[in-house]
């Protein structure tokens, strides 16, 4: 029988076209039953939850925030959707490149599992560590202060600006509550997931027809072939940035990557949610573009600090609430998504020995990686409260750029090092090729178009991470005995087991 699917431990009897002892059968997917003192993670999550989840984690603040951004750097209407596109495309590619290793590795983790298996301990160790420590709590706290802002809008009467401590304090309230959820059930966390998706679908559906009406009333000037492409940026380098805006709005694809242990049936469901819910957010995001610019010039849009808004209020008259409710909701679905597939990287590593053991515990009641749920609350919290964190989030794309390229490329490394191990999905080769190049100029071009030092940053992060493996990786140092004690009992989590 062809292995497939990755258990227990490595014993470094990884020989060329020999699957590793972590795979197992293809058949072990059925095979539920609970070792002594162990628990599984549930898969509780089916084909409609898992394509609430993709889109879910996609469609967030991006596509109401990000279109000034691109097109700042593309400087036309033409090249700023040929941008928005381009963006679908690389997901698209990089995601078949993710459906291969997802089914071949179907195990918690999604990116951290690909780059440790196709490069190594050390390798894995740190995504590990740039992805739980800084790299998602950074992005949770982005978008729960986003939500926060919007929040407090309407909440506090007047055109200021609303306080900094009302925006932080409806953050943290907002963290708690999705990481409520999370630590209850995955079930109803998925529940939630699927009722933000509707929500946020229905509010771009809203700027989508209102548009559709203005193009038919001739509204079309600024999406005129003739003069759209006019004074377009000719610095290939310098659409590197207007790339990232993009990237930031279509992150989230790989979202049901991390959660490959609770998907039912993942060889399966994994390629049909994604070809399912990457076409559909590309078809709104390019049509919801296209609204923008049948009513807003391409002045009024660099002028905007919420684009979507802006269009409302010129569209929708006493109705134009609906859209900054619709940011609202769009950033909730983020953060709850966030909680639910992020969290898993952080339990996949304690599993490995990569992290603090206790977070790859599992609470014996609801089935959920608590510890590893609620260490993202916390630092997320703490960079809320810190409250300028600009320059990490600023490395946050250009770090996971790289960890994404390296895993793309894991196509290729996987292929060589298991040539027999079976593949439910084959991503064509030619595909992957067009990922990885892609990827490698989303690390380059910023860099080479405008260097500056949170690149450097981001160095110095993974220089901290070399000494931290070192120390307590290749040391194995965790916590004392009688601590990881008292933290089992206090949230009630038992060992896990894949």
């Amino acid at each position: 029988m062809p292995s497939t699917f990755l258990d227990g431990q490595n014993d470094g009897m990884e020989t060329r076209g020999q699957a590793p002892r972590r795979l197992r059968s293809s058949n072990s997917t059925s095979q539920d039953t609970e070792t002594a003192g162990t628990v599984k993670l549930k898969r509780e999550v089916g084909l409609v939850r898992g394509v609430a989840i993709i889109m879910c984690g996609m469609i967030g603040s991006g596509i109401f925030i990000s279109p000034k951004g691109i097109l700042q750097k593309a400087n036309s209407v033409g090249m700023s959707i040929i941008i928005w596109f381009v963006c679908a495309a690389v997901s698209l590619m990089g995601a078949l490149c993710y459906v291969e290793l997802g089914t071949v590795i179907p195990k918690a983790g999604g990116t951290y599992q690909y780059i440790l298996h196709a490069y190594g301990d050390f390798a894995g160790f740190l995504v590990s560590w740039a992805t739980v420590v800084i790299m998602n709590p950074s992005g949770s706290a982005l978008v729960s202060i986003t939500f926060g802002t919007y929040v407090a809008g309407y909440i506090i009467p007047g055109d200021c600006e609303p306080p900094k401590e009302a925006v932080r304090l409806i953050a943290t309230l907002a963290v708690m509550i999705f990481v409520f959820i999370n630590c209850v059930s995955v079930r109803h966390s998925t529940s939630v997931i699927v009722i933000l998706t509707i929500s946020k679908v229905t509010a771009l559906l809203i700027i989508i027809v209102t548009g559709i009406v203005k193009l038919i009333q001739g509204n079309s000037k600024y999406l005129n072939p003739e003069v759209s492409f006019t004074e377009s940026n000719s610095e290939i380098f310098s659409y590197g940035t207007a790339l990232y805006y993009g990237f930031w709005a279509y992150g989230g694809w790989d979202n049901l990557n991390d959660l490959s242990e609770e998907l039912k049936n993942p060889a399966r469901n994994l390629p049909l949610a994604i070809s399912i819910a990457i076409p559909t957010v590309t078809v709104i995001y390019l049509l919801t573009n296209i609204a923008y610019f049948t009513v807003l010039s391409p002045t009024e849009l660099l002028a905007s600090s919420a684009v979507a808004v802006s269009f409302a209020e010129q569209t929708l008259g006493v109705m134009a609430w609906l859209i900054p409710l619709g940011v609202c909701i769009s950033t909730a679905g983020n953060l709850v998504t966030s909680f639910l597939s992020n969290t898993r990287i952080a339990f996949a590593a304690g599993r490995e020995g990569h992290m603090l053991h206790i977070l790859s515990m599992v609470n014996a009641k609801c089935n959920t990686p608590l510890p590893a749920i609620v260490l993202q609350g916390l630092l997320s919290v703490v960079l809320i409260m810190i409250g300028d964190f600009n320059s990490i989030i600023k490395y946050h794309s250009i770090a996971r750029w790289v960890f994404v390229t390296a895993a793309f490329a894991a196509v290729f490394v996987l292929r060589r090092k298991y040539p027999d191990v079976y593949r439910p999905f084959k991503v064509n080769s030619l595909v992957a090729i067009l990922a990885v190049a892609s990827s490698v100029f989303m690390v380059l071009a910023p860099v080479i178009s405008d260097p500056t030092l949170e690149y450097l940053y981001a160095l110095v992060l993974l220089a901290v991470g070399i000494l931290v493996y070192i120390v307590f990786v290749r040391g194995k140092r965790q916590l004392p005995y009688k601590v990881t004690l008292f933290c089992q009992k206090l949230f009630f989590v038992v060992p896990s087991r894949p």
